[in-house]
């Protein structure tokens, strides 16, 4: 009975939501891998579709579970995350010039995915304590260090644009902590001046990423390469598209990691303009609404919670949109329920599932 009062409650739009880009996903994932060394596929369809029912069903497990509880368990998840990103250093799997991934059986796990969320729960635990309580520097080093090992071990892999999502997310939680304006425009040039600083830490692969952002007909068959196709891509697809299965740049595998990084490319060329407005439309209505619950939540840490959640998919959404139209510097960002992977899709199915846990829980209150 309590699980059928709760879930009549449930914000349905936004489920419905981000299962429709999930299965617009599907659908270009399908476009741009069924031809596979020759032969016609859809492993990666198969693959990516299992992995949604699959979370499906976690969403529903969680959906039920009291989110009130991850904050008892925040120091236990906090201390799993920093072993589990440890662990990437001395077992996980190197690909593309990075140690990220670690593999269980059939399983490939990108830990540093899992970990935004993590943190969020944690980040949430800690601020919660804290509202109205960070305004000197003293207050916020504490909060610094908090998310800055999990940050340094991310950044270590070497994994810069998932380390941006944890500065993202840290953000977006103090901005509603009611940290002072002016420790947060403390923040934001300490940044600055720091900025340069991590220039020289920076691999020569993220360096290049950077100047041919600048200029990506400095090297247009090295590091340039990816942006110049990408931006061919989407504008060869003009208002409508060239229809699905037809792009030329995707299909004839010009476009590279055209169903990861570069999937908005892939809808950019098969779908044109209006399928590009149709899918930041579906963003929109999504973050949207999560940001109806956490305005509307009563209690500080689940405000806290979606607050993290809508930093996430926000920051991320900008950054891979920006990066596929030349307007952002290539970082490997996912787009959240769009591009291939089944630890990104899962970590964003949890995330979802802890909106809806709030929201059901705040309405079915007001009803009771």
């Amino acid at each position: 009975m309590l699980f059928k009062r709760e879930w009549k409650h449930a914000d349905k739009v936004i489920l419905v939501v981000a299962s429709l880009i999930v299965g617009v996903s599907l659908c270009i994932i399908g476009s741009a891998t069924h031809i596979n060394k020759g032969a016609i596929n859809y492993d990666f369809v198969a693959k990516q579709g299992a992995a949604f029912v699959v979370n499906l069903l976690l969403v529903v497990f969680l959906g039920n579970y009291d989110y009130t509880r991850l904050k008892r368990l925040a120091k236990p998840l906090y201390l799993f995350n920093l072993l589990m990103l440890a662990a990437v250093m001395f077992l996980g799997t190197s690909a593309l010039g990075a140690q990220r991934w670690i593999r269980l059986g059939p399983l490939t796990l990108q830990p540093s995915e899992f970990s935004k969320l993590i943190m969020i729960v944690c980040m949430a635990a800690l601020l919660s304590e804290r509202i109205g309580k960070i305004n000197t520097w003293r207050d916020i080093v504490p909060v610094g260090l908090y998310i800055g090992i999990p940050f340094l071990l991310v950044l270590k892999q070497p994994d810069l644009g998932t380390s941006l999502v944890f500065l993202a997310i840290a953000l977006g939680m103090l901005v509603v902590s009611h940290v002072k304006m002016s420790m947060l425009r403390n923040i934001a040039v300490a940044g600055i001046v720091l900025a340069p600083l991590g220039w020289h830490f920076m691999k020569d692969y993220q360096k290049s990423r950077i100047l041919v952002f600048l200029n990506p007909n400095a090297d247009p068959f090295g590091a340039g390469y990816h942006i110049i196709q990408s931006k061919i891509a989407i504008g060869s697809g003009m208002l409508f598209g060239k229809g699905l299965f037809h792009g030329t740049q995707s299909q004839l595998n010009f476009l590279p990691e055209n169903h990861t990084d570069f999937i908005f490319s892939v809808i950019g060329e098969e779908l044109g303009f209006l399928g590009c407005l149709f899918i930041l439309f579906l963003y929109f209505i999504l973050v949207y609404r999560a940001l109806l619950t956490a305005k509307e939540c009563r209690d500080t840490f689940g405000m806290l919670l979606v607050t993290g959640i809508v930093s996430m998919w926000t920051f991320e959404i900008l950054v891979n949109v920006g990066m596929t139209c030349g307007i952002m510097p290539v970082t490997g960002i996912p787009l959240p329920f769009m591009s291939y992977g089944v630890s990104a899709l899962t970590t964003n199915m949890m995330s979802l599932a802890l909106v809806l846990s709030v929201h059901m829980r705040q309405q079915s209150t007001i009803f009771l």
